[in-house]
């Protein structure tokens, strides 16, 4: 089954609120946005926002230009439903992040919440990287959360790679220059803990 079909069948079958690593406000990606996109016109880019509350959040804080890229066409039509009216404010993209072509230099700040983690061969994580650093601004900040060392080795049924903040860095290269690393532990519906790790790191 590959990516798409698998989360396809994932949101089709499974209420929002009842996977894994749902969070009804990513209060980290929050303040780490809140941080560096000093401007609410910054462009700032969702990758796997599926069905994730961050957009409605940030649309609540003002933010004026936001893409979210999810490759599921079922998690982008069930967050426009929620978000009603709201959803028109939003660039929405179905795509597999590996294989889209965007625009150069399109972004101020990339953020990434439990995507990267799943690319499990070098050929993925290669295909992301070179995305991040085409299409994100010189000076610009990128936001990757992955499962920490201590995080699950599965998630929906699926094989992922844990990384620390050093591993994680390793995979982007020099041009990425980590600004602040820190780990989370993120509170399943199911009354269970997942350790995150969140890297930060700007564009030289």
């Amino acid at each position: 089954m590959d990516a798409k079909t698998h989360w396809e069948k994932v949101y089709a079958t499974t209420a929002p609120e009842t996977v894994s690593w749902y969070c009804p406000h990513l209060a980290t990606s929050l303040a780490l946005i809140e941080r560096v996109a000093n401007t609410r016109s910054a462009s700032i880019m969702d990758v796997g926002g599926g069905e994730s509350t961050l957009v409605d959040d940030l649309l609540l804080r003002g933010y004026k230009n936001i893409t979210v890229l999810d490759v599921s066409q079922t998690a982008i039509e069930l967050a426009k439903k929620r978000l009603g009216s709201a959803a028109e404010q939003v660039r929405w993209v179905v795509a597999d992040i590996t294989e889209i072509n965007l625009e150069p230099h399109a972004f101020d700040l990339w953020h990434d919440r439990a995507v990267f983690h799943f690319l499990t061969t070098h050929a993925q994580r290669v295909a992301y990287v070179r995305q991040v650093a085409r299409s994100v601004k010189p000076g610009g900040h990128v936001i990757v959360s992955t499962f920490g060392p201590e995080g699950p080795r599965k998630c929906s049924g699926l094989e992922v790679i844990r990384y620390e903040g050093e591993t994680l860095h390793r995979e982007f290269g020099a041009r990425f220059r980590l600004l602040e690393s820190s780990t989370e532990l993120h509170h399943t519906p199911y009354g269970t803990t997942q350790q995150f790790l969140y890297c930060y790191c700007q564009i030289e």
